[in-house]
């Protein structure tokens, strides 16, 4: 069932109030058989009108787009009217759900629209610039292909813009309906819990089967999440952007949780700016809509390169940094293997404020690996003596018993009680306040 909202308005956007799969949400659609879904004035007062409607009403904006952009027959206007829904859509971040559906063309300003939303999913045919391969060509002279320049598949591979890609528009609002069900209407509700017969002290030994026997070998860490969260059930967001971090929506004893894990099968786990960007970006999410945070660390360190280095490495990686340590909902670290240098404390360390920093057995939380270390303090040793000396710095410091002996670990579980005790720290952090600091905003760096 729907209410129209400005029935009786021109243009190529209608809004709604309506239902998504029983969810109350405010539904806009820009229609591309009208002017080729080019925005007018009136259709910036119609967007802007949706979302200020969300906002006061508290529940989720989700916009269907197929736009050419601004109306160039209409001029400045319709510039002022994108502009005018860009402003409306920024006051609700944060406090309701954002979602972008893209069925076909989002180009020009309205592309920048799609920036704002929390989700966007785009079906395969779809795309979004805002520069188009005729400007491109103008000012470079390259030639490129409209699919190459900014289709889905760049989106969800190249500028992590699209959070899913889909076959069709049905597919698209499913899509939207699976990642709702974790998320609350707005910031100051909590999500629903999430019905399950999944035992929350059902012991979970296949995740610790999972870890290879050598440091360097590898293993998908989204099994180790399926493994510990009810039933299995995981949905995964950008899984084609920065695939050595993993960010996905689950539930545990039927909370929703925001799993962040790296992906020891992509760049060996290394963290570059694309995985500080797509983390920061979905901790943020969390934070915002009183998801507990839930991170897997098995990171070797930051990726090396000159490249990611004068392209701002620092102020990226900062971004992550930023988000967990402003992030105010439960915060659980699991540390699986590796935990060196920097890398470990980015990923939610106990410094970093969270509530509860667990180990497995298998964790090696060190400054950095034997064989760099060995390399640094004992460079002039022979080959032989080297590999001692590593042999030793692996017994003495790569261990969790350590940081456990300094309170770094509050506690080092065997693999298969991993998800009794996420069970249990979530369930006494249910009531978690903490006072946020009054003030105009952060300053993230951006």
């Amino acid at each position: 069932m729907t209410l129209p909202l400005r029935a009786r308005a021109n243009g190529a956007a209608t809004s709604a109030a309506a239902t998504l799969d029983g969810r109350p949400v405010v539904l806009v659609r820009v229609d591309p058989t009208v002017h080729r879904g080019a925005l007018t004035e009136a259709d910036g007062a119609t967007i802007a009108g949706a979302a200020d409607l969300a906002l006061t009403g508290r529940v989720p904006l989700v916009a269907v787009i197929a736009s050419s952009g601004a109306d160039v027959n209409e001029g400045l206007p319709a510039l002022h009217g994108w502009g005018t829904a860009a402003r409306a859509i920024a006051r609700c971040s944060g406090i309701v759900p954002l979602v972008a559906v893209v069925t076909g063309p989002a180009v020009s300003g309205p592309a920048l629209l799609l920036g704002l939303c929390d989700v966007v999913v785009m079906t395969a045919d779809a795309y979004a610039w805002v520069s188009g391969p005729a400007m491109v060509k103008t000012f470079t002279g390259v030639d490129v292909p409209g699919s190459l320049l900014g289709g889905a598949g760049i989106h969800a591979t190249e500028s992590g813009v699209a959070t899913l890609v889909v076959d069709d528009e049905d597919a698209a609002m499913a899509s939207v309906s699976s990642i709702l069900e974790f998320l609350p209407d707005h910031t100051d509700a909590e999500p629903a819990d999430i019905p399950t017969l999944d035992p929350p002290g059902r012991p979970t030994p296949e995740a610790g089967d999972l870890m290879p026997a050598g440091a360097t070998g590898s293993y998908d860490v989204r099994k180790v999440i399926a493994a510990v969260v009810d039933d299995g059930h995981v949905v995964e967001l950008r899984p084609r952007f920065a695939p050595n971090l993993v960010t996905a929506l689950a539930a545990i004893a039927g909370r929703p949780v925001g799993m962040v894990a790296n992906q020891p099968q992509s760049l060996a786990g290394t963290l570059d700016i694309a995985a500080a960007q797509k983390g920061a970006r979905f901790v943020a999410m969390c934070d915002a809509f009183n998801l507990p945070i839930i991170t897997l660390v098995d990171t070797p360190g930051f990726f090396p390169g000159k490249t990611l280095e004068w392209r701002g490495m620092i102020r990226h990686g900062a971004q992550l940094v930023f988000a967990y340590a402003e992030a105010t909902v439960p915060r659980i670290c699991v540390v699986l293997r590796k935990a060196y240098g920097g890398a470990y404390i980015v990923m939610d360390c106990k410094t970093m404020g969270n509530d509860l920093s667990l180990a497995w057995p298998t964790a090696e939380i060190a400054v950095m690996g034997a064989k760099g270390a060995v390399a640094i303090l004992h460079r002039r040793a022979d080959v032989a003596e080297q590999a001692d000396r590593e042999r030793d710095y692996e017994t003495a410091f790569l261990t969790p018993w350590i940081a456990a002996e300094r309170g770094l670990i509050d506690a080092v579980i065997d693999p298969a009680d991993t998800r009794s005790r996420l069970a249990s720290a979530l369930l006494m952090l249910r009531s978690k306040r903490e006072h946020v600091v009054r003030r105009l905003h952060s300053n993230t760096p951006l």
